[in-house]
This record gives structure tokens, C-alpha cells and sequence, in this order.
């Protein structure tokens, strides 16, 4: 007879050292059969929509938490039953996160093992420091072990049961384990209780528990705050009649507004516009459009303006740049990540292209086509999120002229393409009516100069009024 084990899985940070993410969907109910790296979850992190990969092979013993509950990293979110001979990836290649390629540190304990019966159970090499426990991005320091716990591991597992208080005979079934396992300084409640105090604003440590056991139930939530238990075909909504809607703050949203703030009062902002004549431009378009070449490629005013930014980086360095404030150093990009403020169901999210200035026009064409859809799906991955050196927001799109955008942290610039409007306009002495379209843009004057901001942005002019005039910038 095979000896089994549970597996807990933790959390993971996954990207950027992000805090928290919410449980949307689980893939798989207790009981089911899962194989290494099928998709057990759907998350939401402050950035992006993330599918987990089931780190080990087995049948689930237990979902700890529920949709909709918003879970710390490190956190235990399901446990696993598998041989005792081990079904995870046993050290071998990093499980990987789909649609994300962000390096976390879930911890050394994203995955714990313990006995079938319950006992803590060291995993292979617990007690040596130099060992770390695989997570879904990425492993630590790896060293070779005979898979045997070592005789520090074993003292430690017995000083661990020695310690552990017996469990009670019977336990309340109204309680899931994981409450049961939390310490005094966490209120005892259910998920979805915690989750209806988040969104209420009620700090469960000022409610007094009339559930068994001190058990705090929702009742005593709504309770505390004064708020009637709405009808569950309401709740998240304004009831009929109700001249107000609550939408708790966040996922995307929630980190788009911490960011926000963060630039706009770290970075000093400085604004400039200029209006251009882009009828050449546009007329460049147009020819592209109807060539064989570019056949299949979405080409917009975007596409063009783009690759103008890039150009006009070449001339002007210090807009591709960044300000490390722990270091008090000028980091100078020699590659330019191009960031896109795409608006998706979700909120405002600002993915980036890789390397943007190798790319010819077409793969630039490619580049941005996948990136608005796949933003626009919420698949975008926290490595797209991040690392951007520079940003284009195109608020034309809405019929918006001209605006101030804020900088994307860490960056020091952004600019906004305006609507391409027909408008009167002077051309060689006479007024004739030509395209023309709006730039704004924002940068951080610790990092650029007046004078380095306006030669960009004249620059970028130049090459929208002109597209031949690149040709004396490469």
C-alpha cells in the first residue's frame, strides 16, 4: 500500500513583490484527481489576472479559502494528498506561472508538507538554509540532499509535536481548519466574514464573536456597522431605489490609484503642448495600407507615432530614464521598454513592450496588436506590467485633444497623441484645411531639463509634420 502525505500549497508572490491576491474561480473541487501544472485557480494580483499551475499531482484534500476572498502571499489556499514518494516537480524545472513571467518569492514555503494524520513533516532539507522550497515562479538555492530529513530537521519536527496542544475530539464544522490553525492575533471568522469587513470597513478586532466558539459571523458584521444584510441578488450593487453604489477598491484599480498618487507626488510634473500638422503622416498611412508588404498588419496613428517616439529617444536619452531615489543615482536606459495605457473592464493598466526600438515598423504593428488584446481579455502578465522606461497614452481615441498625463512610476515621460481633427491651417502663406493632431508631454524635471523635454517633444513634431525627416535622425 502506497503511503500518502498532504501537501500544503501557499500563495505565491507572484511579481513585483506584491502583497495579496483575490481568489476569482476555482478550476478544481475537493475530491478531484489534478496532474503537476494543471490549472487549479483563477487570481486576480493588483496588476493582472493570473491562472495557477497546481505544483504537485494528486487529489485535493481541502480549498482553504473561497472565491472572492482576498488572500496574503504565503497563506495557505489549498492542500494536496500524494504519495509519499513525492508527485511534485521533485526540484526539476520551475513551475511557471501562465501568462506570467515575473520572478516572486513566494516565500521558502510555498509548498509544506506534512503527514497524512496531520504531523509536521520537514520537507526534503528542512533545517539547512541553503535549501529553498519550490514556488510557481521560480526556485532559490539549490543544494543535493539524500532526501532523508536531517537529524536538526527531525529534533525540530518532534520539538514542533511536543509543543502542538492535542486537537479537540470533536471539532465545529461551522469553522474551516484553517481558522482553527490561525493564531490569537487574527480574529476567528469565515473568509467571505472577512472579505464583508474589508469591503464594509469594519475592523473585525472591535467585534465581538457570537458564533460557537467566538466564532464572528457575518450577522455580526453587519451588526457592528450598522448596515443591513442585503439580499444576495444585491449585494456588490445599488438596490432598486438606492441613490448610491459601493464598489470596494481593488485588484487593478486599487494599485492604479496607489501608483497614481505615488507619481504625482514623488515625481514634479511638467506639462507641454504642441499642435502639428500630421497630414503627411497620415497620408503615410494610408500608402502603407495598400501596400503588399504590410498586408494583414493593423496599422493605426498609433503605429506611426510609436515608432516616432522611438526615433526621437535617440536624440534626446534623458526622457528614457529613471530616478533611484535609494541609491540617489540616474539610471540611463540603453533599450527602451515602450509602455501603452490600455483601458480594460478592470481599470487603467499600462503594459509594455520589450525592447520596443529593435523592432521594425510591422513587428512594431505585431507588438501592439497583441498587447491591446490581450489587455482587453485581462490576460495581461505582471512581467508586461512592468519594467517600462517610457509611455504613450492615446487619448485621441476618446476625441480628447490634449490633456496632463501622470508618469507612470519610475518612468520620466509620457506622451498623449490628441484626436487627428481636420482644422484650418497656414501652408506656405495660405489657409488650407489640413489633419493635425495634439501632443502633451509630461516629464520628471529631475530627470530632464526643460530644454531636453522641449527638443524631444519638437523632435517628435518634426517627425509626424515631416515622416521623411527621420532620415536624418538614424
Amino acid at each position: 500500500m502506497t503511503a500518502t502525505m498532504i501537501k500544503e500549497f501557499r500563495l505565491p508572490d507572484l511579481g513585483e513583490g506584491l502583497t495579496e491576491s483575490e481568489i476569482l474561480s476555482w478550476k478544481v473541487a475537493v475530491g478531484d484527481t489534478v496532474t503537476l501544472n494543471q490549472v487549479i485557480a483563477e487570481v486576480e494580483t493588483a496588476k493582472a489576472v493570473v491562472e495557477l499551475p497546481s505544483p504537485f499531482a494528486g487529489v485535493v484534500a481541502e480549498l482553504h479559502e473561497q472565491p472572492g476572498t482576498v488572500v496574503e502571499v504565503g497563506k495557505p489556499i489549498v492542500s494536496f494528498e500524494v504519495d509519499d514518494a513525492g508527485s511534485s516537480n521533485g526540484g526539476g524545472a520551475p513551475v511557471a506561472v501562465k501568462e506570467s513571467a515575473g520572478t516572486g518569492s513566494a516565500g521558502d514555503r510555498a509548498a509544506v508538507e506534512t503527514s497524512a494524520n496531520g504531523a509536521a513533516a520537514p520537507a526534503d532539507g528542512v533545517g539547512s538554509p541553503a535549501k529553498r522550497e519550490p514556488n510557481l515562479v521560480g526556485y532559490g538555492a539549490v543544494v543535493e540532499h539524500s532526501g532523508r530529513p536531517t537529524r536538526r530537521a527531525r529534533v525540530q519536527v518532534q520539538n514542533v509535536k511536543a509543543a502542538a496542544p492535542e486537537a479537540p475530539a470533536t471539532a465545529d464544522p461551522v469553522v474551516p481548519r484553517q481558522a482553527e490553525a490561525e493564531n490569537s492575533e487574527r480574529p476567528r471568522s469565515t473568509p467571505p466574514v472577512r472579505k464583508l469587513a474589508r469591503d464594509l470597513g469594519v475592523d473585525l478586532e472591535l467585534v465581538p464573536g457570537t458564533g460557537p466558539g467566538g466564532l464572528i459571523t457575518r450577522e455580526d458584521v453587519q451588526n457592528y456597522s450598522g448596515t443591513p444584510e442585503a439580499p444576495a441578488e444585491a449585494r456588490g450593487s445599488a438596490a432598486q431605489g438606492e441613490r448610491e453604489t459601493r464598489t470596494p477598491i481593488k485588484g487593478v484599480r486599487k494599485f492604479t490609484a496607489a501608483a497614481m498618487v505615488q507619481s504625482a507626488f514623488t515625481a514634479p510634473h511638467v506639462t507641454e503642448f504642441l499642435t502639428v500638422d500630421v497630414t503627411a503622416t497620415m497620408e503615410l498611412l494610408a500608402r502603407l495600407k495598400g501596400n503588399k508588404a504590410f498586408e494583414g498588419y493593423k496599422l493605426t496613428p498609433l503605429t506611426i507615432a510609436a515608432k516616432a517616439v522611438l526615433v526621437a529617444l535617440r536624440n534626446n536619452p534623458s526622457l528614457n530614464s529613471r530616478w533611484d531615489e535609494a541609491n540617489q543615482e540616474i539610471v540611463q536606459f540603453s533599450y527602451v521598454n515602450l509602455g501603452i495605457a490600455a483601458a480594460t473592464p478592470r481599470g487603467l493598466t499600462v503594459p509594455n513592450i520589450k525592447d520596443a526600438d529593435r523592432l521594425t515598423l510591422r513587428e512594431l504593428s505585431t507588438a501592439l496588436t497583441e498587447l491591446t488584446d490581450t489587455a482587453r481579455a485581462g490576460k495581461t502578465s505582471p512581467s508586461e506590467l512592468s519594467g517600462g522606461t517610457i509611455s504613450i497614452t492615446n487619448i485621441g481615441v476618446f476625441g480628447i485633444d490634449a490633456g496632463t498625463p501622470i508618469l507612470n512610476p519610475g518612468e520620466a515621460a509620457i506622451v498623449a497623441l490628441g484626436a487627428v481633427r481636420k482644422a484650418p491651417w497656414v501652408v506656405n502663406d495660405e489657409l488650407a484645411v489640413r489633419q493635425v493632431m495634439s501632443l502633451s508631454l509630461s516629464f520628471d524635471h529631475r530627470l530632464v531639463d526643460g530644454e531636453q523635454g522641449s527638443r524631444f517633444l519638437a523632435d517628435l513634431g518634426s517627425i509626424l509634420a515631416d515622416p521623411a525627416i527621420v532620415m536624418t535622425m538614424i
